[in-house]
């Protein structure tokens, strides 16, 4: 139920133990003296420079000593430390996956600029000076080639508010020349016309989109009223079916809360709820029809439910074992809940065999279990399988791992929009205010704010699905004692602090028109081990649910 490995960016991480069922943010241990840190998973790649596009010089085993040299000085990239092992071998690691020495802080460690990229090597009948120029070596007025990596709206201004020119393909070669003071919007040069792409869509062929300068150039037009999104691509795959007839899936913003023994329904109407969510684990043979008394029991308190429906991750490569999850799926909607969500973070391999990560094969997946759920009762609304958030690809590789903004481009290019009502999501590592948008003391990475989130999933399929959390918690350790290594990075949050930021977060949602759906990760759970479920229960060890009041004063 608690897939955590590699949600490396995540909130309920595992500790990477042999299988990597671990920890990513591995932060200080919790003894005062040794080494500046130790490789907290079983391999890590150090590297020639700070991400994953540098070569691996060595692959670090678990329990490897580090001293901590210096940090890496490129924004939005999550923290990498150049460091030397016992051995003297020095390179780029990403602190994610280490146990740092209690007391020693890495964003204090000195700055260490980024080497250039290897360019890789030309083709003989090619001159080497052919190679793409570095970004510090475009003359001004230029930029940097770059190439859009999915279907985009291209905008007259830096936000979804500005006019489209029209919907950018797959694929068409760019020349990025600015960008705006967040760095979310480029601005770009395609087929002779300037506009505005959002970042998440283009891929430049060198440097970092901090390196173009910021313009606020408005190309043409003025801000329109409501801007279209991006119609669904059609599906790419050969084994993808045409969607069926679907009902209006999910109408409206709705919140609630996932359940342990659903006991206090009493406090969850006191706090607004009116959704419930359930995990199931799907195995093949099995019949859908089981849970109709859990449907009852949820609909008789008043609520709506979501079941989230998981597998074996080895199954996948069952053959007949994505035509027996869909039929499961059809029919456990046949039985009548609200939303079923199809699989449970996939873009890693405690979720999804390991070499076989693909978003495209996911695609199939999804696209059979929507056409068996709406054939069954298409009032049913299906969430795509919420990604574990995570920046780890370039530490492990894509075979173990992918980057969830990676994984969203390559669904939303097989076509996966077609095939859902609601991207679904999670969001559990907070420790800022969700209207924070920077300052998070790990780093300025995406999946560490609630808005980083909302935004890049959002426009992850150019606004033509809302979004919804399947998971969204605060962890805090009050009344429990200290949280296990793995967490360590929310220590300081309080239940104060927890109760505010989810009310925040559902205020800030409703308002948005890009979310309709958090479920709180959690309501009453109370094991309190390596994954720390308690601690991001609402319902407290004492009994008492501050989050329950201050969502009942948002009503």
């Amino acid at each position: 139920m608690r897939s955590r490995y590699l949600a490396l960016w995540t909130t309920r991480v595992f500790i990477l133990i042999a299988i990597m069922v671990g920890s990513v943010w591995m932060t200080p241990a919790l003894a005062q003296d040794g080494p500046d840190a130790t490789v907290g998973t079983d391999l890590l790649n150090m590297r020639t420079g700070p991400g994953g596009e540098y070569d691996v010089i060595v692959q670090l085993s678990l329990g490897v000593e580090l001293t901590l040299l210096a940090k890496d000085d490129i924004p939005n990239n999550g923290i990498w430390v150049w460091a030397r092992a016992a051995d003297s071998t020095e390179g780029w690691v990403l602190s994610d996956y280490l146990a740092i020495r209690a007391g020693l802080n890495v964003e204090a460690l000195p700055v260490r600029p980024a080497p250039d990229v290897p360019a890789a090597p030309a083709p003989a009948e090619q001159p080497a000076e052919a190679a793409a120029p570095a970004a510090d070596q475009f003359p001004p007025g230029t930029g940097i080639p770059a190439q859009t990596v999915s279907a985009v709206n291209f905008r007259s201004g830096p936000g979804t508010s500005y006019d489209s020119f029209g919907v950018i393909a797959e694929g068409t070669s760019a020349l990025a020349k600015g960008r705006n003071a967040t760095s979310d919007w480029i601005f770009a040069a395609i087929n002779n016309q300037d506009g505005w792409v959002y970042y998440t869509f283009i891929q430049l062929s060198s440097g970092s989109i901090e390196a173009l300068p910021v313009t606020n150039t408005v190309t043409q037009g003025t801000a329109a009223p409501v801007a279209e999104p991006v119609e669904p691509a059609a599906p790419s795959g050969a084994n993808i079916p045409a969607p069926v007839a679907s009902g209006p899936g999910l109408s409206g913003f709705g919140y609630g809360g996932h359940v342990s023994s659903f006991s206090r329904p009493d406090l969850m109407h006191h706090a607004g709820m009116t959704w419930v969510k359930n995990q199931v684990r799907f195995s093949p043979g099995i019949g859908g029809g089981g849970a109709a008394s859990t449907i009852e029991h949820a609909h008789a308190n008043g609520f709506k439910i979501l079941f989230s429906v998981v597998g074996n991750p080895m199954g996948v490569l069952q053959p007949g074992y994505f035509e027996d999850y869909a039929r499961y799926v059809g029919e456990l909607a046949a039985a009548g809940p609200d939303a079923i969500e199809i699989w449970n973070e996939m873009n890693i391999d405690r979720e999804w065999a390991s070499g076989h990560i693909d978003p495209a094969r996911y695609t199939e997946l999804l696209a059979m279990a929507y056409n068996a759920i709406k054939s069954a009762n298409p009032n049913v609304a299906v969430i795509s399988g919420a990604l574990a958030p995570t920046g780890a690809e370039g530490a492990f590789g894509s075979d173990r791992v992918w980057n969830d903004d990676h994984y969203l481009a390559g669904m939303a290019a097989a076509g996966a929009a077609r095939y859902m009502d609601c991207i679904g999501a999670h969001y559990n590592e907070g420790i800022v205010p969700p209207s924070q948008t920077s300052g998070d003391p790990r780093g300025d990475y995406f999946t560490r704010f609630f808005w980083g989130m909302v935004n890049t999933y959002y426009y992850a399929f150019g606004g033509a699905r809302p979004v919804c959390f399947t998971e969204m918690g605060y962890v805090s350790p009050e009344g429990l004692g200290p949280l296990p290594s793995g967490f360590l990075w929310g220590s300081d949050t309080t239940v104060a602090e927890q109760a505010a930021w989810l009310a925040e977060a559902v205020q800030l949602a409703r308002s948005s028109g890009k979310v309709r759906l958090i479920i709180i990760w959690n309501v009453d759970y109370t094991n309190y081990g390596s994954d720390p479920m308690a601690g991001y229960a609402i319902i407290r060890p004492d009994g008492t649910c501050p989050a329950c009041d201050a969502l009942a004063a948002i009503k």
